[in-house]
């Protein structure tokens, strides 16, 4: 980034700081923001990004797509997200955001590196041979030897058991609804028919 947008940048955090309410706890978030394909980061691209909001972001490119690496502050992660999702749109680059990158589908060595346990103990738990019990079954790849398990329900089980802060749950369960959503609008924008025939079929009631 070129010391002026640097310094601009600062400004504008400066800026969002000042305008906060008082009373209102602000944190410093790191999250990406992917955005969907069909754009090449050019100059114009960034400066618009920039002078829309997204001055506390870093794009790049990676396998054909765009992505911003945030550092921002909000009262909460979602906050955060948002602002930024909205600031991405307001750009008017050609793309629209997919996802945050952040997946919810984790394996054992994953959820042992994300509470920074060894994963045996965190096989352990899994089989109730430590720890309280009623560890969350795999939720997806079930009949496969590398199953996954869904982190916002294993992170749940670790807060109800005292092993990870309130906020980190918190925070698992905020972007996985953000990027639900997200991946919702995006389905729907390029295959309208199949998610409005679904969602008749999920919303209908069984016949007695």
């Amino acid at each position: 980034m070129p010391a002026q947008r640097r310094s601009l940048a600062r400004e504008g955090q400066r800026r969002r700081m000042t305008t906060m309410e008082p009373h209102t706890c602000q944190t410093e978030y790191d999250f990406v923001l992917v955005l969907t394909d069909g754009i090449e980061l050019t100059p114009a691209i960034e400066d618009a990004l920039f002078n829309a909001g997204c001055d506390d972001a870093t794009a790049s490119m990676r396998s054909g797509r765009v992505y911003l690496t945030f550092s921002r502050l909000g009262a909460s992660i979602k906050d955060a997200i948002l602002r930024a999702v909205q600031d991405v749109r307001r750009a008017g680059v050609g793309a629209d955001v997919l996802r945050v990158d952040y997946c919810n589908l984790v394996t054992q060595a994953d959820i042992a590196r994300k509470i920074g346990r060894s994963r045996q103990l965190v096989h352990q738990y899994m089989n109730g041979r430590r720890g309280p019990g009623g560890f969350p079954p795999p939720a997806c790849e079930i009949c496969d030897e590398s199953p996954l398990w869904a982190w916002c329900e294993v992170a749940c089980w670790l807060w109800q058991n005292n092993m990870i802060k309130e906020e980190v749950l918190r925070e698992a369960e905020e972007v996985e609804a953000v990027n639900s959503v997200l991946e919702m609008e995006h389905q729907r924008r390029i295959r309208p028919r199949l998610i409005e025939e679904v969602e008749r079929a999920v919303q209908s009631k069984p016949s007695p």
